[in-house]
């Protein structure tokens, strides 16, 4: 099949790949549109911790189911569908105890194995989840990155009228946004571009420039408490440590964000105690594709609709201008059928 392939940082290429035909209790997938994450983008940049060269990414996948494998029921060719890419072993203590997220063996589609920068791809059953007929294919592919924002949100116990900081308005810092909002909170977003800046205030929240200016004006806010909520979507070492200055005492800070591996993040130590803060973390998502995509079908999340769709097999040219001005579009889509 034809495929968008990291080779090596830096280097991509269309090229061919050896498809594959689903085993027993699999589906495969004709992929119609997958968007482009930070982690994509990672992978790209040689960033990425968990990827190896080469590669098919795209894990943000929107397709038609083309065929089921032995045993699968409640799938047939023609179903509009998307694809949950995190597998996990069933067996590790994380799954035993329904975090499958965090396997200790786990795959992950379009890091691992190949992923929806391709004509289509392979996942078990149990990870395809129904389009609701009014999203187009493209909207329906944001369905991944609003369950982590689904995800960061359960794990910070978002709730209603609560003030919430979220560090970073890329794609994610973006679902978060509107996933928090759908939840009842006050939401204030930074970010260092400006365009970006503005597209969060579009979507309702409050901007603050992340500047030196930064914990000045959340104090202010706050009336000197600080935020009770902080969610870091940067994977910016220096964000991850202002977290703690921004947090109010007795609140929670979420950490979605990547950093290099090997990479450290120092916390003033007596803060533990002196603020009793909690600090989680917060990986993909687990149970989180039923909500993400009734928010996608009612309304609640918009940001979709800004969109920037380009033709999948243009991928090589997009990922350099990515690299080269990350802050070109909100959020870039491939897509293969536009229906």
């Amino acid at each position: 099949m034809r495929a968008a392939i990291f080779n090596a940082p830096h280097e991509m290429e269309i090229g061919e790949w050896q498809d594959r035909t689903p085993g027993p209790g699999e589906v495969r997938v004709s992929v119609g549109a997958t968007g482009i994450c930070a982690g994509d983008m990672y992978i790209y940049l040689g960033r990425n911790p968990y990827a190896k060269y080469p590669v098919i990414g795209g894990h943000e996948i929107a397709g038609v189911v083309v065929e089921v494998g032995e045993g699968v029921t409640g799938f047939e060719p023609g179903m509009r569908v998307v694809v949950e890419p995190f597998i996990g072993c069933g067996s590790c203590y994380p799954c035993r105890v329904n975090k499958p997220n965090c396997c200790a063996n786990l795959y992950i589609i379009g890091i691992h194995g190949p992923g929806g920068f391709a004509e289509s791809v392979t996942a078990p059953a149990a990870n395809i989840h129904v389009i609701p007929e009014n999203l187009s294919m493209s909207d329906a592919s944001f369905a991944e990155p609003v369950a982590i924002g689904v995800q960061a949100c359960r794990r910070g116990n978002v709730s209603e009228g609560e003030d919430v900081l979220i560090l970073g308005c890329g794609p994610i810092g973006l679902a978060l946004i509107e996933v928090a909002k759908a939840r009842g909170a006050n939401v204030l977003a930074s970010d260092i571009y400006e365009s970006r800046l503005e597209f969060a205030a579009h979507l309702g929240a409050e901007p603050l420039p992340s500047d030196e200016n930064l914990l000045s004006r959340v104090m202010e806010r706050t009336n000197g408490e600080g935020m009770p909520v902080v969610i870091e979507a940067t994977g910016n070492v220096k964000a991850m440590e202002s977290t703690v200055d921004l947090v109010a005492a007795g609140g929670r800070i979420v950490i979605v964000g990547l950093v290099k591996q090997g990479l450290g993040v120092t916390l003033p130590g007596l803060d533990f105690t002196r603020k009793e803060m909690t600090i989680v973390g917060s990986r993909a998502s687990t149970n989180c594709f039923p909500e993400s995509l009734e928010l996608l079908a009612r309304g609640a999340i918009t940001y979709p609709r800004v969109a920037t769709e380009f033709d999948m097999w243009d991928a090589p040219r997009v990922f350099t201008d990515l690299a080269e001005n990350p802050g070109m579009v909100h959020k870039g889509v491939l897509v293969r059928d536009r229906s």
